[in-house]
């Protein structure tokens, strides 16, 4: 088969035109390449397996293949790596698409799948078994892993290893047919078993596997492993630069031999630094334990470092992004610290997101001196970061809703809040003062009664005096009911994975979802809509989760308006 997408003719781009200075050293590899003519065109893959959901770690990845080819006016593929049916569902193929688009980026007509070059493939390792490269092997899967050897001790030759050519292809043709069951047999390359370097040493390129495929369905019962299908599927595309993450380096003198076995079309593999966050998890196997085991309500849980979870809680592609950006593209594996991926959501919110009034766990505050049928309409900043977006109106009556946490009937000495005798600004309206404090039989406070000040409309005396404190309220009875799901790290380990002698899910945060069923909003967000993003005055970032319902609005906390966890930190630092 000629590999007619490599040979075909590409546009011409030596990097000048859409490049800048390198930012990194991939660019900088890159901008080599075009200089000495090794390429003459910029052309990358993303190339995700369809047996999950798409993390954050792989919104880096997409971020860098699909920027590459944009600074350098080439083309970004999406490939399925589907060569395992086992593990593969429709369900992660568009999901993934989903959260690719999400993110900002389009691979136009280029959507292609590894089974697409199942029949060229095959017809590779034929090629490979022709010249002596490669050989049936019957050794059981933990026979060859016992003959592989150690990193101090060379592996030891398969007895089948020398197998005639005209046996190899014959087996392997059967291998095709069918004619054998799962795990009896394997081919494998024939490179070097002394190898210091243990991808070399025979690996295996085809296992048996009965198993229906979801584009190709029974017409193969044997797939490729990744390490022979990768480089080839790279080579058949023309890709350019093929961007790994730092795990395949010892593999890329695999990637390199298959292809120059085969004298076609050689991409250059590149590895960087794959993206680690803390407190979470980023291993496929642990997200899909989490989600199996119930953990988490899904791969999308707002509580999960998946994109769809990120998407569900109210992150931004804009954030991601940025985030992705700041972090940039490194040699080494590090962690990278959750607060600035949090911080990434605050400063693009911040501009972003309008301003409404919500009170979580309320208090009833009557205003006795306030006429008991009127009602005002106060009118409320949306956004004090954009003037453009404008102002609205807030209604004002005599019965109100604050926050419970904003009343203490004996204040500590750096509480300012309102206690009684003590004057406060309510947002937008009025200085009220607390008069009295209402209990019931078992001594719970159950209502403020407040005087307010009719001369400060707006929240500003006329007289020049001064509050120490402005609370966020509702008007009890124009309030919207919603329910309100206050999410958290799910870990309440920095690196909950990083304990060897310990599950993971030891460090599982038990205070990661807290769930208030009923919150009160003021009246312009009964409209609201599943993904619309506010801010939550005082309280945090909040966005519209699809359980919503014409009846109950549901509200996901994004983040808090600030990190309460970096003072947590650092108050455990302190002591310790």
């Amino acid at each position: 088969m000629t590999d007619r997408k490599a040979s075909e003719p590409k546009e011409e781009n030596n990097g000048n035109e859409k490049s800048t200075r390198p930012s990194n050293f991939i660019e900088e590899i890159i901008e080599e390449d075009l200089r000495s003519g090794r390429y003459d065109r910029v052309h990358t893959r993303f190339p995700p397996e369809p047996n999950g959901y798409l993390h954050i770690g792989h919104a880096k990845s997409i971020c860098l293949n699909f920027g590459l080819a944009e600074k350098y006016g080439g083309l970004c593929n999406l490939r399925f790596d589907d060569t395992n049916p086992v593990k593969e569902e429709q369900e992660y193929i568009d999901a993934i698409k989903e959260d690719v688009r999400w993110l900002g980026f389009d691979w136009g007509d280029r959507e292609y799948y590894a089974s697409d070059y199942f029949e060229q493939l095959y017809e590779w390792a034929v090629e490979l078994i022709k010249k002596g490269k490669a050989y049936v092997d019957d050794l059981s899967a933990e026979e060859i892993r016992q003959y592989r050897g150690t990193l101090t001790e060379p592996g030891k030759e398969s007895p089948y290893r020398n197998r005639s050519v005209e046996e190899n292809l014959e087996l392997f043709q059967r291998m095709r047919a069918g004619e054998f069951p799962d795990g009896s047999k394997v081919l494998r390359a024939k490179i070097d078993m002394a190898s210091p370097n243990l991808n070399l040493r025979d690996p295996v390129m085809y296992r048996i596997l009965h198993a229906r495929h979801h584009r190709t369905g029974e017409k193969w019962c044997i797939y490729p492993m990744y390490d022979w299908a990768h480089g080839q599927s790279d080579s058949i595309e023309g890709i350019t630069h093929s961007i790994c993450t730092l795990e395949f380096e010892d593999h890329r003198p695999l990637y390199d031999w298959f292809l120059d076995q085969l004298g076609i079309f050689h991409p250059r593999q590149i590895e960087f630094a794959r993206l680690n966050l803390s407190y979470t998890v980023m291993s496929k196997r642990m997200l899909n334990e989490l989600v199996q085991g119930g953990y988490v309500n899904g791969w999308d849980d707002p509580r999960m470092p998946t994109l769809s979870g990120l998407r569900r809680r109210g992150y931004t592609p804009e954030a991601i992004r940025d985030f992705c950006t700041r972090i940039g593209v490194a040699k080494a594996d590090s962690i990278v610290d959750i607060s600035l991926l949090e911080h990434c959501i605050r400063d693009d919110l911040n501009k972003r997101a309008p301003r409404r009034m919500a009170v979580l766990r309320p208090l009833k505050v009557v205003i006795v001196n306030y006429p008991e049928n009127q009602v005002e309409e106060m009118e409320a900043v949306n956004n004090p970061e954009d003037e453009s977006m404008g102002t609205r109106k807030v209604p004002f009556s005599r019965v109100l809703y604050i926050e419970r946490d904003d009343f203490r009937e004996d204040p500590p000495k750096k509480f300012f809040r309102l206690a009684p005798g003590r004057e406060v600004r309510l947002r937008y309206a009025y200085y009220i003062k607390c008069v009295d404090v209402i209990k019931d039989e078992n001594g719970e406070i159950v209502e403020l009664h407040c005087t307010y000040d009719p001369e400060t409309r707006g929240g500003w005396s006329k007289d020049g005096r001064k509050v120490k404190a402005t609370l966020h309220w509702v008007s009890a009875s124009h309030a919207v009911p919603i329910e309100v799901r206050l999410y958290d790290r799910l870990f309440n380990d920095p690196n909950p994975a990083g304990h060897k002698d310990r599950d993971f899910k030891e460090f599982l945060n038990p205070e990661s979802l807290e769930t208030i069923p009923r919150a009160w909003a003021e009246p312009s967000l009964a409209n609201a809509r599943a993904g619309e993003r506010f801010q939550f005055e005082r309280l945090g970032y909040f966005v519209v989760d699809p359980d919503s319902t014409e009846n109950q609005l549901v509200f996901n906390r994004t983040v808090p308006l600030r990190d309460t966890w970096a003072k947590i930190e650092k108050k455990m630092k302190g002591a310790s």
